[in-house]
């Protein structure tokens, strides 16, 4: 997926009515979005290049975009619930995920954190992400696809229990998004490396005390933290500045710690 390139048969494309709402289509020949400002042929925005403004049935415009990830996460259809692109930003920045790292994820869920991991990590690193259900997976899969074109060579998806897996996998890394991350918190003690990051999200305090309380009991951990993100959008209209009436509060937590060697 190349930025600014002409639009292909399959490539997920985001759709701008004149009042700012957004669509999310796969463009497949033959096929027409339908909304109440007409129909627009899919085959009218294959070819045509990304920004362009394309007439619908009625005579309006729309305006075609590739999807940004967070664009295409949160509109995109799912089985499961995925983290809102500000928690996912939070969690990866502070376990410090980067290029070239291997991470193991659980669970898949549709697939949103996965994607976001694989851009992360980028073709020299690795992600295996791992899920209890198969009909998760499968659909975590379709989506992952739908971004990306394929599910990228250095995605690793698998089906079954991720404490089963983290000795063989190795990784820098895991990041869990679990109802109950604690069970995998003495395998993370054993098999992270020095300087490994485990996190984990969860929605409810409860969740957070056994966690934190799993962690410490290893006491192979530091700089453990748990903290919540919040987002709130600006209303600008030339010089009236100020806060939107509504915002995305608490979603959940977010705990990050740090292996080390021998304490």
């Amino acid at each position: 997926m190349i930025t600014g390139s002409p639009f292909i048969a399959g490539d997920a494309c985001l759709l701008f009515d004149v009042k700012g709402r957004r669509y999310l289509i796969e463009l497949i020949p033959g096929r027409s979005f339908h909304s109440h400002r007409g129909a627009l042929p899919h085959d009218e925005i294959i070819g045509s290049p990304e920004g362009a403004s394309l007439k619908t049935t009625s005579g309006t415009f729309l305006t075609v975009v590739r999807p940004r990830l967070a664009d295409y996460v949160l509109k995109m259809s799912r089985g499961a619930n995925v983290l809102y692109p500000k928690d996912a930003a939070a969690l990866m920045v502070w376990a410090d995920i980067g290029p070239g790292m291997t991470v193991l994820e659980a669970g898949t869920g549709s697939g949103g954190l996965t994607m976001m991991l694989a851009r992360a990590v980028g073709p020299t690193g690795r992600v295996v992400s791992v899920e209890r259900r198969s009909d998760h997976a499968t659909l975590a899969r379709s989506r992952i696809a739908g971004f990306f074109g394929d599910v990228p060579d250095w995605v690793d998806l698998r089906v079954g229990e991720v404490v089963d897996m983290v000795e063989e996998v190795g990784p820098e890394r895991i990041v869990l998004d679990l109802p109950e991350p604690w069970e995998v918190v003495e395998a993370a003690a054993e098999h992270l490396p020095g300087g490994g990051g485990f996190a984990c999200y969860v929605p409810n305090v409860p969740q957070v005390e056994t966690v934190r309380a799993a962690i410490a009991e290893t006491g192979t951990f530091i700089e453990v933290s748990t903290f919540e993100v919040m987002m709130r959008d600006w209303s600008v209209n030339g010089r009236s500045v100020r806060p939107s009436h509504r915002m995305v509060g608490h979603t959940g937590f977010i705990t990050v710690a740090r292996k080390v060697l021998d304490r």
